[in-house]
């Protein structure tokens, strides 16, 4: 959103104007319908909808391409015709985009639905964030963030929580309905008692000038190696949504919560992110990304050594918990250093495109888990009736997994190597870095 003129508020108290608050809470809704979709798509686009595991990893890919690419536009027109209504008009399509994912589970109108909800949701992040801003000054401004970071969290937290026991009562195909009812909830919040602040006194950006700030930050070779880099990171975290599911409702049985092991990783946040950025407060930005990157091929390899820990239910859970503390070492530090990479006097310009490392992991880490599913751990469908007898008796304790999932571990071991990629590129940045700055 456009920068604009921030309300005065006390730097000394939590205490903000009425709009703060109405935006958090939709902020709060519309994480809860987001984290309750996602978390079940993958299962959903398989189980419900008929499309194979690769079909699915390039649909999901496209939902969220669509999603953290579109902010670039939405924005611009978020800009131009209005915060308030901008809310309106991106939970109406939010909630239509859901409503149809429920009501018409076939391949066409679940596409159209899914188009709807990335189109809506693209508006949702510039539009609360750009009410924190406005509703908080120079002093407060920390605390807002700190307040709207958690509102998050909740969110997602709950939207993961009611995601489960939906699914398992209903089926799959329902919990889209639910996250429609959350941002129904959303959208009347909206209609009735959401008025944020405006500023004209600062043009609004054209869409032009929104695709050419991105142009712009891409063609800076070190800044872009950042964000590739930073996006090895994001890419084994977003398989908690575009692999685990699946890998564990086929490993461990349709009576696993696999939304619940994925609460683990905002819980660790919440818990950890505030003592560990004052752990390494004192270390340069990029020793705590690089313990963060260290960490998190760690993570995969952890989730794929189940034999070993005896129970994929515990290996999940500890390599998600890994994946949330990687993920307080990283958060906090990641825009300080991306900052620095910035040529001087373009330090805003180059922020407000940082995020973009997020598109390329949850785009292209959904495509390759579609592949990886597909060769490791097959829809069960798939299967023969006798490997689908087998592979039941192996869940109740009855034997071994037929041959077609004796390798369903090697996922993770992919996404582990991707992380050692990861790490191995920032060092060689970091490096050049060095070296530049030891010449200059």
């Amino acid at each position: 959103m456009t920068e604009s003129a921030p309300m005065s508020v006390s730097g000394t108290t939590w205490r903000f104007p009425a709009a703060f608050w109405v935006g958090n809470v939709i902020e709060l809704f519309e994480r809860a319908a987001y984290y309750g979709v996602f978390i079940a798509l993958a299962v959903y686009l398989t189980s419900v909808v008929g499309f194979s595991d690769v079909q699915a990893g390039w649909v999901g890919a496209g939902f969220v391409g669509v999603l953290y690419l579109l902010p670039f536009v939405t924005g611009a027109i978020s800009d131009r015709i209005g915060f308030r209504p901008a809310v309106i008009l991106s939970f109406a399509l939010l909630t239509v985009g859901y409503a149809i994912l429920g009501i018409a589970p076939r391949p066409v109108p679940v596409l159209c639905g899914l188009l709807l909800a990335a189109v809506g949701g693209s508006f949702v992040k510039p539009l609360i964030t750009g009410t924190v801003a406005l509703c908080s000054d120079e002093a407060s401004r920390a605390r807002a963030f700190s307040l709207f970071y958690m509102m998050v969290n909740v969110g997602s937290f709950s939207g993961k929580s009611v995601a489960g026991p939906v699914r398992k009562a209903l089926g799959v195909g329902t919990v889209p309905l639910y996250s429609a009812g959350a941002a129904a909830i959303a959208l009347l919040i909206g209609v009735f008692l959401y008025r944020p602040p405006e500023s004209p006194s600062v043009r609004p950006r054209t869409v032009a000038e929104s695709l050419g700030g991105l142009a712009t930050v891409l063609r800076n070779g070190r800044f872009l190696a950042l964000i590739l880099i930073t996006a090895g990171f994001w890419l084994i975290q977003g398989q908690m949504y575009a692999s685990m599911p699946k890998y564990v409702l086929r490993t461990v049985g349709e009576g696993a919560t696999p939304e619940w092991y994925a609460n683990v990783n905002p819980l660790v946040v919440v818990l950890c992110v505030v003592p560990i950025t004052h752990l390494v407060r004192k270390l340069a930005p990029i020793a705590s990304i690089t313990i963060a990157l260290a960490l998190i091929p760690i993570s995969a390899i952890i989730m794929g050594l189940s034999g070993l820990i005896g129970s994929i239910t515990v290996a999940m859970i500890l390599g998600i918990a890994l994946q949330g503390l990687a993920e307080c070492f990283l958060s906090p530090r990641y825009y300080e250093y991306a900052s620095k990479l910035a040529p001087r006097g373009q330090e805003g310009l180059y922020m407000g495109y940082a995020h973009v490392n997020v598109f390329f992991a949850w785009f292209f880490g959904f495509i390759l888990s579609g592949y990886l599913l597909d060769a490791f751990c097959p829809d069960p469908a798939k299967l023969s009736a006798a490997d689908q007898a087998a592979r039941l008796a192996a869940i109740a304790g009855n034997g071994a997994m037929p041959a077609a999932y004796a390798h369903a571990h090697v996922i993770w071991w992919v996404f582990a190597g991707v992380g050692v990629l990861a790490l191995t590129a920032l060092l060689i940045l970091q490096g050049v870095s060095s070296r530049e700055t030891s010449a200059a």
